[in-house]
């Protein structure tokens, strides 16, 4: 099979697609947080995606990605047998899993299941109690939901309308939970959006827990040359692309953060509206 070509590609949820790719040295070499940078079209831009799944022996990797800016609406376009332009990974430093006696805390908002899904099979891969938070919306937008009820000690939803657990946000349905455990957390895992992640780190710290973030950045080339990436913690440059994703959350700069994020807005969203792809 000729290298980075598409091997499933299904839509699992309204605009999240399964992307399962060949890359075999990827494949072999990734670790649990770690993420690629792929190009779909020789004319396309490039964008970071987190490893979902890797299969060693198949020599496959699994991606998931919500359709939300032209190069994924393209890319959710593309169909079995189709190779990709350009793969690059695996990037970015290996998420912090260590053994425990006391509880890990993953919270999870929307997207972020995807990404902090290969975290919960790790920690319970070596004896470390697992309770998830999973948000989102609605109930039909819940991702995974299955896996992390098979797999977690214990699971909390949140659903923005109420319709599957408690109705609000994840910080919401981990308040209920740190009030009467927070004595048995040793920390908690927060991926999503950066403002949830920052509001998830605010309510931990309140109860002395301290918080992991994979922050989400604009990237260009991945490696830490380009600088688009960068991020403040204390106060001090940090490169999301290869002294992250992850860090503790205490010191970062959200503000800064969102702020650089939204400086291609209006840019992003002309790109989007010219893509004819996928009803667009």
């Amino acid at each position: 099979m000729e290298m980075f070509t598409i091997i499933d590609q299904r839509e699992i949820a309204p605009k999240v697609f399964h992307l399962e790719v060949y890359a075999p040295i990827v494949a072999k070499h990734a670790q649990t947080g770690q993420f690629v940078v792929l190009i779909p079209h020789d004319n396309g831009e490039r964008i970071p995606l987190t490893i979902n799944r890797r299969d060693e022996k198949k020599g496959a990797i699994t991606l998931v990605y919500q359709v939300v800016g032209k190069t994924t609406c393209v890319l959710s376009c593309m169909k079995p047998g189709e190779r990709l332009y350009s793969l690059l990974g695996p990037l970015g430093k290996p998420s912090h899993v260590e053994k425990t006696e006391k509880s890990v805390v993953l919270v999870s908002g929307g997207l972020g299941a995807a990404i902090i899904l290969p975290e919960m099979y790790a920690f319970r891969a070596i004896g470390t109690p697992v309770v998830s938070v999973i948000g989102a919306r609605s109930e039909n937008l819940l991702l995974f939901r299955e896996e992390f009820e098979a797999y977690s000690d214990e699971v909390l939803i949140a659903t923005n309308d109420g319709s599957c657990g408690v109705q609000g946000f994840v910080t919401d349905a981990l308040k209920v939970y740190l009030d009467q455990h927070a004595d048995t957390v040793a920390f908690v895992k927060a991926i999503g959006p950066n403002r949830m992640m920052e509001a998830v780190a605010k309510l931990a710290s309140s109860y002395g827990i301290p918080t992991y973030v994979s922050l989400t950045s604009i990237m260009v080339d991945g490696t830490g040359m380009c600088g688009s990436c960068r991020v403040s913690i204390h106060g001090e440059i940090k490169h999301v692309c290869v002294d992250g994703p992850e860090f503790l959350a205490d010191g970062v700069d959200f503000a800064e953060l969102e702020r650089r994020n939204q400086r291609f807005q209006e840019l992003e969203r002309q790109a989007f509206e010219s893509c004819r792809c996928a009803g667009h």
